[in-house]
Parts: structure tokens; C-alpha cells; sequence
């Protein structure tokens, strides 16, 4: 017995000692092949993922916000009177097109009095259903309110242009200084969310506007909003870790289509702003940097030097001040006091009360990615590699479905070669269909984690369920990509070649596929934490 043979003894051995068949050792080493190939896929996959764009790693706030006291009450607020209030519905003339506006109105209140415009946050505004709390409220207490709706003609998802919004509204703001009974020098306006990216451009532009009444205001540029807002609705929704690497590469990248405005910056004209400020956030606002937007608005207006600034924090009331799906009740009758005793409660004190605001991390710049940067060219990307794939597939039906056609001609008729290898093109549509419908489940999964983010819910089924379900997705294409590899090579017959039409199938489902494999790296599907 030679050495080979006593080395190679064990393995042709079974646990009971006898020999093991050849095609059980065959199959034994075929098994640990395509594993090892695949791990080293995936491998490969991730580091490729990993180098290809950006992490992400938000920075602490190491500074945080003390409040000065616990109530909420303005300093030199006067008592309120409640007046029975009439609305009339006004048309605003704009450039090149004209709003509907709603002028809510005290009867009986003495005059001249002060006038509030109310300035939309994201969305349609119409005024049959914004702002009819605070106008109500404010009008009943003796203030002239109008609340605008909101020009849409010049306003998408990937077009808005703040400055231009700001000069759309000042005709509300000049149309309510000329209303009968009230004070020109007494109109302010009142911001809401996005509305916080143009009140400031107003302000540093009007120098008669009388005050600026700011509530859940982003403050920092909409893309840094974006990413703030995102990470925490995904720690909240309990996303794995390998998802957030998905925020600096979706925000970060230049979107198709537009979204030119996602890097307006505020802060020149928040450092203009010379009128009085009254600063408004809910503790319970989970898209906003409660105490980032308030620390940068005391430091603008400082550079303005307008120390008349009250920021004020209500416990548990979310983006629309809201608690329990009411406006706060305390909110409303702060800012109400707030406007009618201007200008003694400018500069009340505490300057900063209510609750205690928290922010874990700051709204910073975004990483951006660096080859895959241009989103119109990620979208191109994808669906020619997704074109491609559909293509060989289709390919590699029609071939079938000829073979079978031809199925009677006797072998020594059949050209040698032209049969497909057995398995290979049952693994090769795997491989392509697979890669096609895991990118198409990542689009579908980030979609629905996004919603769940949006509304702040939790459903651990399918946010952690669903990441395992594409990871082994992602994981069971590269299997197949091995397999219809191996099966590929084990069917050359010598001397002869594959076929123009098996070429043509293999090239464009494999290179499409890869494509696809890549993007799924990028996302993070194939993430082992480096």
C-alpha cells in the first residue's frame, strides 16, 4: 500500500469503518467547494460595499441646553380677552398667479391691532385645515390672522425655492398691514417646520416686519434635516446597525430630478433677523434638533445683535405641538400672550424655559459618496443591469425552448456543445432573477422602514425579520452565481464552442447580475462590519 493510500485511508472511511462510496467523497468536496466559493463571495462583496461610499457616524452634542425654569409662562404677557371672531376668504395677488387666503378677525376688540401670517410647513397648506387652532385662538384674543394657502405651481418634491416662497408670502404680509383695524407696524409671522427656512429670509429682507414667531424649526440645511430626522426615527423604530449606512448614501448623494434646494442655508438670514423671536419646540418632536435649532437661532440673533429671543419647550408635544393629537392648549395661550405684549414680553425671562429638551446627537454635514455620488447614475445603473439580466434571461428561455423543439434529432445529428451544461441554466435565471428581485425587496424593505420611521412605529417582524430575509437573499445569489459558475465549467466539451446565443445569455445575465450584487453590497445587505 502505497503512502498516498494510507494518507487518504480516513477519508474513504465512514464512522462504522467501511469504504465510502467515490461519488459520496465526490459530492462531499463538490459541497465544501461551492460554500468556500461562497463565503469568499461574500466576502469580497462586503469589503467592496464597505469602501464604496461613506459610514455613518454621527457626532454627540457635548453642549447641551439648560432650561431656566420649568414653566412656560411669558414675562409681561397681559391677561387674555375672548372676542367672538368672523372669517372672510380673500384672494392674495401673487407673481403670475393668485391664493385663496383666510382673514380671522376679533369683533369688537380694540384697535388698532396686531396681525399674525402663518407661513406653511411641508405640504399642500390649504387653509381649510392649517393652523385653524392657533388662528382661532389668536383672533378670539384680539390678533387679525391670515393663513395663506400655499402657492403649488412653483412647488414639488424636488424643486422649492425658499426665497421665492419668502417673496410669495410678504404679499400676505402687505395685504394684512393694509386690512382695516390693523397695526402695519404691529404684523408679524408665524413659521411652522419648513416654514422655519423662510420666515428668517422675510425677516432679514422686511425691516418693518414687527416679530417672528418660529415653531419646530429645522435651522440646519434640509440635507443635514434629512439625516438628523432619519437616524433618529430609525433608532427609535429599532433598525439593525447595517441599515444606517444607508442614510449618508441615499441623503448624501445628489438626487435625480432636482432637490437643488437641500442645501439652503438659513443661517445668513437668521443672523439678520433683528425683530423679536419667539423660539417653540415640543420635547416630544422626534424630527427636529430641539436643541441644536435653538442654540443656533440665540447665536444668529446674537450676531445681530437681537437679544430679544424666548425659546420655550413643551413636555411630550410632537412637531405640531401637539399633545394627544390636540395643539397644546398651554402653547397657544403663551403665544397668544406673547404677541399681544410686544414689545414688554421681547425680552421676558427666563429667556429659556419649559422642559428639559434632550438631542443625543448633532444635525452636521452629511458624508457624501464618492463613485456613486450622482443618483440619476445609480438609478441608470441599476436599471440597465436589471435590463440586462431580463435580456439574458429571455435569452436563455428562447434557447431552451429551441432545444426542446429540436429534441428528436438523434445525438450524433446535435452539434456537440450545444446543449446546455445540466443545472447551468437553471442556475444562471437563479442568479439573475435572484439579484432582480433581492434589489427589488432592499427597495421595498427601505420604503417600508422609512414609513415606520415617519409615523415613529415599531414592528420588529418586519424590521429585523425583513434585514435577515434580504441578507440570506443576497447571500443565496452568490450560491447560485457559484453554482451555474461550476456547472458552466464542468460542461465544456473540447474542442468545441459554447454557442453565440448561450455566450450572449451567460455575459449579459452575469455582468448584470454583478452590477446588482454591488448595488446590494452598497446598501449594506452583504455588511459583516467592516
Amino acid at each position: 500500500m502505497s503512502l498516498h493510500t494510507v494518507t487518504s485511508l480516513p477519508h474513504l472511511l465512514n464512522q462504522d469503518g467501511h469504504r465510502r462510496p467515490p461519488h459520496a467523497v465526490s459530492r462531499a468536496g463538490n459541497v465544501y467547494r461551492v460554500l468556500a466559493s461562497s463565503v469568499l463571495g461574500v466576502l469580497v462583496l462586503a469589503v467592496v460595499g464597505a469602501v464604496l461610499g461613506p459610514q455613518w457616524d454621527p457626532a454627540p452634542l457635548t453642549q447641551p441646553l439648560q432650561v431656566q425654569g420649568s414653566s412656560t409662562a411669558i414675562t409681561g404677557a397681559p391677561s387674555l380677552h375672548t372676542y367672538p371672531v368672523r372669517t372672510e376668504v380673500v384672494t392674495v395677488q401673487l407673481d403670475g398667479t393668485t391664493v385663496q387666503a383666510q382673514i380671522s378677525e376679533p369683533i369688537g376688540a380694540p384697535g388698532p391691532r396686531p396681525g399674525v401670517v402663518f407661513i406653511h410647513g411641508a405640504g399642500t397648506g390649504k387653509f381649510a385645515v392649517a393652523f385653524r387652532s392657533q388662528a382661532a385662538v389668536l383672533a378670539s384674543a384680539g390678533v387679525v390672522a391670515i393663513v395663506p394657502d400655499k402657492r403649488l405651481d412653483t412647488y414639488t418634491t424636488a424643486h422649492r425655492d425658499y426665497v421665492a416662497m419668502a417673496a410669495d408670502y410678504e404679499r400676505s404680509v402687505e395685504l394684512l398691514r393694509a386690512h382695516p383695524g390693523v397695526d402695519p407696524s404691529r404684523v408679524g409671522v408665524y413659521a411652522e417646520s419648513e416654514g422655519g427656512w423662510i420666515a428668517p429670509v422675510i425677516a432679514a429682507t422686511d425691516h418693518q416686519l414687527a416679530f417672528v414667531i418660529l415653531v419646530s424649526s429645522p435651522v440646519v440645511p434640509p440635507r443635514q434635516q434629512a439625516a438628523f430626522a432619519s437616524d433618529h426615527y430609525l433608532r427609535n423604530t429599532g433598525v439593525p446597525h447595517g441599515v444606517f449606512r444607508a442614510i449618508p448614501r441615499a441623503v448624501g448623494m445628489t438626487l435625480p430630478g432636482g432637490f437643488e434646494y437641500v442645501d439652503f442655508d438659513v443661517q445668513p438670514y437668521q443672523q439678520r433677523m433683528t425683530q423679536p423671536v419667539l423660539v417653540v419646540y415640543g420635547t416630544g418632536d422626534a424630527s427636529m434638533p430641539v436643541v441644536q435649532g435653538a442654540q443656533q437661532i440665540l447665536a444668529d440673533t446674537a450676531r445681530a445683535g437681537n437679544d430679544a429671543v424666548t425659546v420655550r419647550y413643551y413636555a411630550g408635544a410632537d412637531h405640531g405641538l401637539k399633545v394627544d393629537g390636540i395643539v397644546s392648549a398651554t402653547f397657544l395661550q403663551d403665544m397668544t400672550g406673547w404677541v399681544l405684549g410686544l414689545p414688554a414680553t421681547a425680552s421676558g425671562v427666563p429667556q429659556v424655559a419649559g422642559a428639559q429638551p434632550v438631542q443625543l446627537y448633532l444635525a452636521g454635514p452629511v458624508p457624501q459618496p464618492q463613485q456613486l455620488r450622482d443618483g440619476n447614475v445609480v438609478l441608470l445603473v441599476v436599471l440597465g443591469a436589471g435590463g440586462l439580466v431580463l435580456l439574458g434571461c429571455l435569452l436563455v428561455v428562447g434557447h431552451r425552448v429551441g432545444e426542446a423543439w429540436t429534441s428528436r434529432r438523434s445525438t450524433r445529428d446535435r452539434p456537440a456543445g450545444a446543449r446546455w451544461p445540466s443545472g447551468y441554466a437553471r442556475y444562471l435565471v437563479a442568479f439573475g432573477g435572484g439579484a432582480i428581485l433581492t434589489v427589488a425587496g432592499l427597495v421595498w424593505y427601505l420604503l417600508s422602514v422609512a414609513r415606520l420611521a415617519m409615523d415613529y412605529q415599531h414592528n420588529s417582524v418586519l424590521v429585523q425579520g425583513g434585514w435577515l430575509a434580504l441578507r440570506l437573499a443576497g447571500m443565496l445569489v452568490v450560491v447560485a452565481g457559484v453554482l451555474a459558475v461550476r456547472r458552466a465549467r464542468a460542461g465544456r466539451v473540447p474542442g468545441s464552442g459554447p454557442g453565440a446565443v448561450r455566450t450572449a445569455a451567460s455575459w449579459t445575465v452575469a455582468t448584470g447580475g454583478l452590477v446588482l450584487l454591488v448595488v446590494l453590497a452598497y446598501w449594506g445587505v452583504y455588511q459583516l462590519g467592516v
